[in-house]
């Protein structure tokens, strides 16, 4: 099985070498791996071009863009310039961050999961921070969600699904979509991933707020974000958070913010996010 891997990276010389490691190190090795240097100012783009040197299916791609951390619209964009140059010819492709290690049979077990079933179109592990000396479970995992930093789709699934929106909540609606053209997703709980960065460390205020206009561009509806806002708030410990998302929501909704997704996939999402908390209620 193809599996190749799109890392964008903006001023991670802390991490990434790290991360390249623990990736040529695979028991099953990446077809390619493209790393997207977005704007960085440290010493990334010359630690990464030191593996251009030893590994042939390492490519590097600098580019420029905003100094302001933008999440979702930075990111992907920084990864649809890796898709400009990356071989079509790959099986299983995958948006990793900069900042992760993973364990050396990380891709042998993915590329097990897809090839034990057809139907899957996501795949990944799960996420460990480290706290008081010790690896612990990032608190925003869970099993029915794979997170943004180690995003792997089959091939037909990533295209079916319009491939990754530039927008806060591309890591939610891919999942919703993939459901929605009746794929299945998969997290492996055994594959250990350390996430050396833990997600939202840089957000700032407007970031906050985004995460509410992204629940109104998925047509979560005003119920199904204020639990969501709720929840989300509630597991990073910061009541203020809610408050933000809610400004975030209803400023979209006062701006009539494009939304990502049909109406039609509107319906299905609502539907499945009802569905979804009636479960853990029981």
């Amino acid at each position: 099985m193809n599996i190749s891997i799109i890392i964008p990276a903006h001023n991670e010389e802390k991490f990434i070498e790290k991360t390249i490691v623990s990736l040529v190190n695979q028991t099953l090795r990446p077809k390619q791996i493209v790393i997207v240097n977005d704007n960085s100012t440290d010493k990334t783009q010359k630690i990464v071009s030191y593996y251009l040197s030893k590994y042939s299916w390492i490519s590097l791609v600098n580019i420029t863009s905003s100094d302001a951390h933008l999440p979702g619209t930075k990111i992907i964009n920084a990864f649809y310039k890796g898709l400009e140059i990356l071989d079509t010819n790959y099986d299983v492709i995958c948006k990793f961050d900069a900042d992760l290690i993973f364990p050396n049979n990380y891709l042998e077990k993915l590329a097990a999961h897809f090839n034990a079933n057809k139907k899957l179109g996501m795949a990944a592990g799960f996420c460990y921070i480290e706290k008081d000396k010790q690896w612990i479970l990032e608190n925003l995992t869970r099993k029915d969600h794979i997170r943004g930093a180690l995003k792997a789709y089959r091939k037909e699934c990533f295209e079916q699904i319009g491939k990754l929106k530039p927008s806060m909540g591309w890591d939610t609606v891919d999942e919703l979509l993939s459901k929605y053209y009746d794929w299945e997703i998969l997290t492996d709980e055994t594959l250990h991933v350390k996430h050396l960065k833990p997600t939202g460390i840089s957000y700032n205020k407007a970031s906050k707020h985004m995460q509410g206009e992204a629940m109104y561009k998925m047509r979560y509806g005003f119920i199904i974000t204020l639990i969501s806002a709720l929840k989300l708030a509630y597991k990073k410990g910061r009541f203020a958070l809610f408050q933000d998302y809610m400004s975030g929501y209803f400023k979209a909704k006062t701006n009539k913010t494009a939304y990502l997704v049909t109406k039609d996939q509107g319906v299905f999402i609502r539907k499945l996010r009802w569905e979804g908390m009636l479960d853990k209620l029981k």
